[in-house]
Parts: C-alpha cells; structure tokens; sequence
C-alpha cells in the first residue's frame, strides 16, 4: 500500500469517528432537553397546586363550596309529606277548591280513605271532594270520594277537589239515609225454623240487595260524614245508604262478609266484644260497638243499658274501646236507650248511637238514637228497592 493510500484510509476512519462523536452528542443533547422539560412541567405544576386561588381566604383556610339548596328548587308539601314517610306505597293528597284551605295529607295506597278533611266555610254547606274539577261542579256522585274507596295514585300523589252548595241546596235534597240493619244469614231460601226466623235474611236476597246498592249509583256515606250532614256540614245526596250488621254472629262472617267484600260495599258490623271480637275481616268491614257486656238482661228484665249507671255503661264502653280501637258510633243492645245510657255514652266519647227504631236520618236527627231500616227475613229486592230507591 503506498503513503497516499494508507492517508487517504486513515482520512476515512477519522470522518468516520467524528460522525459517531456528533451524532452521540446530537443524541445526548435531545435527552438533556427533554429531561430539562419534564422537570419544567413538574415545578409548574406543584407551585400551581400550592397557589390558593383568586377570592379564597387567607390563612390557607379551605374554600366555601357552593349551596347545591341555593339553586335547587324547593320541595312542595306534597314532596315534603312524602320524603318524611319513606313509604313507596305512601299517597300524598292534596285538596283544591274554592275557599278550600286544608293541608295536603298523606294516604296510604290500596286502602280506605281515612279521615278526610270536612272544610267548613260561613254561609257554606260542603258538597265533597271528587276526582275531577269537573265533577267537583257537577257534583258528580260517580266521581265523588270518601272513605268507602281505597286510595288509587299517580306517581304518590292525587288531587281531590271540593265544592259547595248553599244551605237552602243543602235542604232542598230533603235526604235521607236509610241505615239498613242486618242480623244472621241463612243459606236456606225457606229461611230457619226458629223463633229467631225473622232476623235472618237468605243469602242470595242479601247477594241481590248488595248487588243493586254496588251497581245503581249509591253513595256509601262515612260516620263521619254522617255526622256532619245532621249538623248541616256536608251535603248527602239522596241516594245514599248505610249497611250495617247487629251481633258480629259467624253467619255474618261466613256468608255475609264475603259478598259485600265481592261487590266492595262498606259496611259496619256491630261487634258484642266480650264474645272474643278478632281483627276485622276485610277494609270493607267496620267493626264497631254493640257492647262489650251489656248485651244481656239486667235486673227488671231490660237490657243492662238501661239498667245500669251513667258510669257504669261508660266503663263497659271504654272497655269495648280497648278491643275495637276505636269509639265514634255503636248500636244499643235490644235498641233499648234512654237519657242514662246516652250520658254513658257521652262520658264514654262516643258521638253516635244506632237505635232499632224505624225511620231514615236527616238533618238534625238526635246523633244518639239515629233510626234504621230492619231487614227482616223474606225481605226481596223489590222490599229493598221500595225502602231505599
């Protein structure tokens, strides 16, 4: 190899050596910057995350946060009643009319209505509350509601509508509601051969009497709303009726109370509570009052309602209370009353009393010795339709 060749070779290895060097460098340089930026972007970070921001306090003290209840719309009564209750079948109502001013309330759905408001209004007689506004003006009977229906809602919640007539309306109806009375039933068209024979009714003509009060258009009127028509409160239509059943015996539990469970019909049962009286069998069923041991003759051959002191009956009555639960109207044993037996009554807090004597109550009846319809065995449909309409 000649000197020129050997210089040009080493010419080459030396070019050779300083590309790698630059490139090496070049290399170098490119992660000495990125490392510089990554360090950057850390410092920035963590002095912004130590910056309080524009408007906090001084001090370090933590930054308000903001009232979500400042911009949230607040809730209604209704909502209110229903958050409080935590109940899913809860039903909150709320009642509209013309000087109307009672609270909403909360129901329970797939029950009786219970304890729904009276309004009272000077000059006014309450015409009810009803389903629609436009059957609040018609005062529709078929829209109307009261506590012989269970409670239907919407989404927890229903509006009931009242309306008013004029006391001279409320007159002009000239009601009067018939309190049927009931005792035992028979599955025997003949009826029962015994001296009890009257106080029987066939069962397929009570299936028939319950049928035509479920199916022609009765209003079913609550004790309640019973008691403020005779003061004038509340208007009744005409066609109105009251079923009721004497003694709670296990003819009535067998065959009558499955009929008026099937057409829906409310009813009272007076219950003698001594005899052991259970838990009602059906919200279609009352029970109420026919004693808890004054169903028997006292001394001169009467019933011990008129036998013992004003005291006396009040004690058994508040005891019948204990059992049922409830006080509001009872049914005197044999319908044998007088001026003591009310006053037992009275101390006792009870505010009605169903007599056996005959006649249909109107505005004014004597709260305790309201009349009632018997309903004696052989008594038809065509009987029925002739008492009631």
């Amino acid at each position: 190899m000649t000197d020129s060749t050997r210089n040009a070779a080493r010419t080459r290895g030396v070019s050779a050596r300083v590309r790698r060097r630059r490139r090496l460098a070049t290399f170098l340089a490119a992660l000495v910057l990125i490392a510089a930026v990554v360090i950057a972007v850390s410092v920035l970070a963590l002095t912004r995350g130590n910056q309080e921001p524009v408007g906090a306090p001084s001090g370090g003290a933590t930054p308000a946060q903001p009232d979500a209840s400042a911009t949230a719309p607040p809730m209604t009564a209704t909502q209110e009643l229903l958050a409080a209750s935590g109940d899913p079948n809860a039903c909150a109502v709320s009642f509209v009319g013309d000087g109307v001013t009672a609270e909403p309330m909360l129901q329970t759905q797939g029950v009786l209505y219970a304890g729904l408001p009276i309004p009272q209004r000077d000059g006014l007689v309450f015409g009810g509350w009803y389903a629609t506004p436009e059957d609040a003006a018609a005062f529709a009977i078929p829209g109307r509601v009261n506590g012989s229906e269970p409670v239907v809602c919407t989404e927890q919640e229903r509006t009931l509508y009242g309306s008013w007539k004029t006391p001279d309306e409320n007159a002009a109806e000239n009601a009067r509601i018939p309190i049927l009375m009931y005792h035992q039933f028979t599955s025997k068209p003949e009826g029962e051969d015994n001296w009890l024979r009257g106080n029987y009714a066939y069962i397929g003509e009570f299936d028939a009497h319950m049928n035509h009060i479920a199916t022609t258009g009765f209003y079913l009127p609550t004790w309640d709303e019973l008691s403020a028509f005779i003061d004038g409160r509340l208007w009744l239509p005409t066609h109105s009726v009251i079923v009721t059943d004497d003694d709670c015996d296990i003819t009535w539990l067998e065959m009558g109370v499955p009929v008026v469970v099937a057409k829906q019909v409310l009813s009272t049962a007076f219950c003698i509570t001594i005899d052991g009286t259970g838990p009602s069998p059906s919200m279609y069923v009352q029970q109420r009052s026919h004693t808890h041991n004054m169903h028997t003759a006292g001394a001169d051959g009467q019933g011990r309602m008129v036998n013992w002191s004003a005291a006396e009956i009040a004690a058994d009555m508040e005891t019948s209370a204990g059992v049922l639960g409830v006080k509001q109207v009872m049914a005197y044993p044999f319908g044998h009353h007088n001026e003591t037996s009310k006053e037992g009554l009275r101390q006792a807090g009870y505010e009605m009393a169903r007599t056996i004597e005959p006649g249909y109550v109107t505005i004014g009846t004597d709260k305790l010795a309201l009349p009632t319809i018997r309903i004696n065995y052989g008594m038809g449909l065509n009987a029925l339709i002739g008492l009631i309409g």
